[in-house]
């Protein structure tokens, strides 16, 4: 079994040490297919692991080795297998394979192919260290690894200055957050003397810390999973991030790596169960960021910013449901999340790979007739993540509003259903103005219109049967069917069994359910009215009003750190360029040699070959002494 859990992540560790050395001299197809193929393995053997747990048995714990032993102090690398760590390397691997297998067509032909696929791995690998971990620290390594690896990918054609700017960007404002997590693990050593999640958990209830030591762990822990999940004030790099190649976009800044945050918050939820204010911080921030991300994307005209902005507020949502205790129900929708936002992704890469790298949707327009798959299955994705009755997203937008509505009542939940609506609206906008309609581009582009291959279609089937499917996985208990709530059984022994939504009536369910229902089937309709009957089209930026202005330059976001972040962080070192580098340390080492050369230039004038002065300095030099002496 050992053997087993250590091979789901080195498998794909493997891949990208054979693609990164020999990748250049092998074929596409089996560059692809060896990137892919490690990755069905690590699914595989998860899909092994999780049936063992399912069937009752105990969570399991291997040591590898010890890699940090000093005095009484040892951190292993050790992996922790229990139902909340194989769900999530379910999710890991089960999502990535199809990305891996959509990225042989997507990338077809592009000269870092194989480097593409290394990255791919290694990103793969670094994710599954994450949450496979037993301790922080192993936590730290793979967090520490995916933040390498979106830099990697996001600069991936680092040719294009923008892209490597974006990179940059993203891997700084990660750095951030993640100063806060590393306070919150010395934190954590200190008080605990362990980063084992077995030892700190089980000395919570025996060291009766006061409530606000434990709600500043947990504000640094959030700090971290701010800024890798996207949260204000840390989320702008994540728009940014699309400059990567769009399986990127897909894989990492959809299903996997911004979830990092959330998983880091459901494994440390008994910490957080006893900071009552942490979780009120991370609620509110979540409810924030939910609002201004949805009122963001529904004036975006980016294809993939609209998308990168949605996953913001999804994100968002989710971390309303943690702030409510409800942790179960944020890691349903991480799953139904991972289902439709990867497929969405993967439908905007097979229409801009359709024209020729187009993304901004006013160039685009009745693409229905020409790419029916993309089509119908982003029409399925699009209608789950905006909450349509019966698909994946009904429930797991379901199960955290009942929960917001017990935790915190009427005004937390009116302002989380406003959220849903605005996905619906923003979503249906991107669908309709897209896909319906008139085409818009190029005579050149409509000549090469044409559906993506299998090898992209068939990830696009896969993931919109999951989209449909999904919400079977935990559906509410006042369904009174077999199975229900499922998942949160299944996840109970590792994130509890508080769940506030079973506070509430079955008549008051029902009435939560049927009031978002109806929110998110009208904002569909009037989309619908709007760009597909009427055949709007987004306006220009010169034709946009004030507030329009305002949604579509991102609230101004970045212009404000601009202004008080960079700017003067810039000027700062210029100053200090040109005074301490320049003039101080330059003038004083060049000052130093220039006045050696200056003093040996004084003293060759003795070197002058006349012997005269040679025995004038002897004599000199003879007298000077005998008078040093003599005194």
């Amino acid at each position: 079994m050992d053997i087993l859990i250590a091979l789901i992540p080195f498998l794909p560790l493997l891949g990208a040490a054979l693609n990164g050395l020999v990748g250049a001299r092998l074929p596409e197809r089996v560059v692809g297919w060896l990137g892919s193929g490690t990755v069905l393995l690590s699914f595989l053997f998860s899909v092994y692991l999780f049936a063992h747990l399912h069937g009752g048995a105990e969570p399991i714990r291997t040591t590898l080795y010890t890699f940090l032993a000093v005095d009484s102090f040892h951190v292993d690398f050790a992996f922790l297998i229990d139902p909340l760590s194989v769900w999530m390397m379910l999710i890991v691997t089960g999502v990535g394979f199809p990305i891996h297998v959509y990225s042989i067509g997507y990338m077809h032909g592009d000269a870092g192919f194989w480097r593409f696929f290394a990255y791919l791995n290694l990103f793969i690998f670094s994710m599954l260290l994450l949450v496979m971990g037993d301790n922080l620290v192993m936590l730290f390594f793979g967090w520490e690894g995916v933040g390498l690896c979106s830099y990697l990918l996001i600069g991936f054609w680092y040719d294009n200055r923008a892209y490597g700017k974006a990179a940059r960007k993203a891997f700084i404002m990660n750095r951030i957050g993640d100063l806060g997590l590393l306070l919150g693990l010395f934190l954590i050593f200190d008080i605990f003397d362990s980063f084992a999640y077995a030892d700190i958990f089980s000395r919570l209830p025996v060291l009766r810390l006061d409530p606000a030591v434990l709600t500043i762990i947990g504000l640094l822990l959030f700090v971290g999973a701010i800024g890798k999940s996207a949260q204000i004030p840390l989320f702008t790099w994540l728009p940014d991030a699309m400059a990567g190649p769009t399986p990127v976009s897909a894989l990492i800044h959809a299903a996997t790596m911004v979830t990092a945050g959330i998983y880091l918050v459901a494994r440390c939820h008994p910490i957080y169960s006893l900071a009552p204010t942490a979780l009120e911080v991370v609620a509110f921030i979540g409810l924030l960021t939910s609002l201004v991300a949805g009122l963001i994307a529904l004036c975006q005209n980016d294809i993939k910013k609209v998308l990168a902005y949605s996953t913001v507020s999804q994100l968002g949502l989710m971390f309303v449901a943690l702030g409510m205790g409800a942790y179960a129900a944020a890691m349903f929708h991480v799953t139904t999340h991972a289902f439709f936002k990867a497929l969405l992704f993967l439908g905007a890469g097979s229409v801009i790979h359709a024209l020729g790298g187009e993304q901004d949707i006013r160039r685009m327009g009745g693409l229905r007739r020409a790419l029916p798959v993309t089509y119908w299955t982003f029409l399925l994705a699009t209608l789950a993540i905006s909450g349509v009755p019966l698909l994946s997203g009904f429930f797991s937008k379901d199960e955290i509003l009942a929960n917001t509505f017990a935790g915190a009542g009427t005004g937390w939940w009116v302002l989380s259903a406003l959220g849903g609506g605005l996905t619906a609206l923003y979503m249906s906008r991107l669908l309709f103005v897209t896909f319906f309609g008139n085409f818009r581009g190029t005579e050149e582009q409509r000549a090469h219109l044409h559906e993506s291959p299998r090898v992209m279609t068939i990830p696009l089937v896969v993931l919109a049967v999951l989209s449909v499917a999904g919400g079977l996985l935990n559906l509410p208990h006042l369904l009174h069917v077999p199975g229900a709530e499922w998942l949160a059984h299944f996840l109970s022994p590792s994130v509890g069994e508080s769940r506030p939504a079973h506070l509430l009536s079955a008549q008051t369910e029902w009435l939560l359910m049927g009031a978002a229902s109806l929110l998110a089937l009208s904002a569909i309709a009037w989309a619908y009215w709007a760009y597909a009957v009427r055949q709007s089209v987004p306006k220009d930026e010169a034709a946009l009003s004030r507030w329009e202005r305002v949604l579509a330059g991102k609230f101004y976001f970045d212009e404000f750190y601009d202004w008080v972040i960079v700017r003067p962080v810039e000027r700062l070192s210029q100053l200090l360029h040109y005074y301490a580098d320049v003039w101080a340390i330059d003038g004083l080492v060049n000052g130093v040699g220039t006045a050696v050369q200056r003093i040996g230039v004084e003293f060759r004038r003795l070197q002058n070959g006349n012997i005269e002065y040679y025995l004038l300095g002897m004599v000199v030099g003879a007298v000077l002494l005998f008078l040093s002496l003599w005194l």
